[in-house]
């Protein structure tokens, strides 16, 4: 479904490129975490993915065909780069996912209506329609993004942190979200911190600082050497039954 070839992009002025020389493929239905430290380069390569990143080289195509074309592609970004002082409703957000499908000047319709209408139930945010997207809490902001990406009708979703800083009962809700798009045939990409959530959850793992360090099933690639070499730090992979936690190591004395 996803295939990407020997992406490589250096912003100006930086001594060393953000990303060299990635390569991987997604199959269809898979849920995919991509998993690195603060700077590796992880939300870079989702907006290259779906277009916002240029220039780069190399090459991305989904169904075998140039990502720059207009597909079944939807993209959450970080909470962080949006301005919540903007005056817009959650309705209106959500219907941000329908315009690609719309094309030029053409007004939404009934069908776009009832997909935004459902998307926000999707979430459990339609009580919300008519806020202005500022005055919601973190939690709630991140299930709106969420329903923007689903009216966009998508079959790969690429999502950036979508469970960071959201409390416990919304991070539940976005995995039970992201299980019902993969029963209904859906691809998820998601880049993610928390290490033993990835392990319980995500088909595959890719490992990311700036180059690929590791690409597989959890268990293939949770391993103390690829995470160590990935964070470049001590971590521990702690099971109990069969849970998987991953933890950073404490910092102990030298014997000398």
């Amino acid at each position: 479904m996803l295939t990407v070839s020997n992406i490589s992009k250096r912003f100006p002025g930086a001594d060393e490129p953000i990303l060299r020389g990635i390569t991987f493929s997604v199959n269809p239905g898979e849920r995919v975490a991509l998993v690195g430290p603060n700077g590796s380069g992880k939300s870079t390569l989702l907006k290259v993915i779906v277009g916002l990143q240029k220039p780069w080289t190399g090459d991305v195509r989904i169904f075998g065909a140039p990502a720059d074309r207009r597909l079944p592609i939807a993209y959450v970004p970080q909470a962080e780069t949006v301005d919540w002082s903007f005056p817009v409703r959650v309705y209106d957000v959500v219907m941000m996912g329908r315009y690609p499908r719309l094309g030029f000047l053409r007004r939404p319709g009934p069908r776009d209506h009832q997909i935004v209408r459902r998307s926000l139930e999707q979430v459990t945010m339609l009580d919300h329609a008519e806020t202005q997207i500022g005055q919601l809490s973190g939690g709630q902001r991140q299930r709106v993004f969420l329903a923007r990406a689903l009216a966009q009708e998508p079959e790969i979703m690429l999502l950036d942190e979508p469970v960071s800083g959201v409390d416990a009962v919304t991070q539940h809700q976005i995995f039970e979200l992201l299980e019902r798009f993969r029963t209904d045939g859906g691809t998820a990409m998601v880049a993610s911190h928390d290490l033993s959530c990835v392990a319980e959850r995500f088909d595959h793992v890719q490992l990311l600082n700036r180059r690929v360090m590791g690409y597989g099933t959890p268990d293939e690639v949770l391993t103390q050497e690829l995470l160590n070499a990935t964070f470049q730090s001590h971590l521990l992979l702690l099971r109990v039954g069969e849970r998987t936690f991953v933890v950073e190591a404490a910092e102990t004395a030298s014997d000398a």
